[in-house]
């Protein structure tokens, strides 16, 4: 299993007339996709976004640089653990 998360406005939306779906979309729902798509199993990997939010609540190591589809090179991190409180 791989995990990709990312930070940023979305929009969420019910689609149908008979079955309805609950759907999102948006710029940071696409790079969290490819943030799990360029990911390693077993690994959850971040954005740049990502990390600066919660870089104080949880342990991180820098990946490095990572070719994203349409974003071109982006700075990833792996989340490792919480820090202990």
């Amino acid at each position: 299993m791989r995990i990709g998360i990312n930070t940023g406005s979305l929009v969420a939306g019910v689609i149908g007339v008979k079955k309805f779906i609950y759907d999102l979309w948006g710029d940071a729902v696409n790079v969290a996709y490819r943030m799990e798509s360029s990911g390693l199993p077993g690994k959850i990997q971040v954005t740049e976004n990502t990390y600066e939010r919660l870089k104080h609540r949880y342990n991180f190591e820098k990946r490095g640089q990572v070719e994203v589809k349409g974003k071109g090179e982006m700075t990833t991190y792996w989340l490792i653990d919480t820090y202990p409180h």
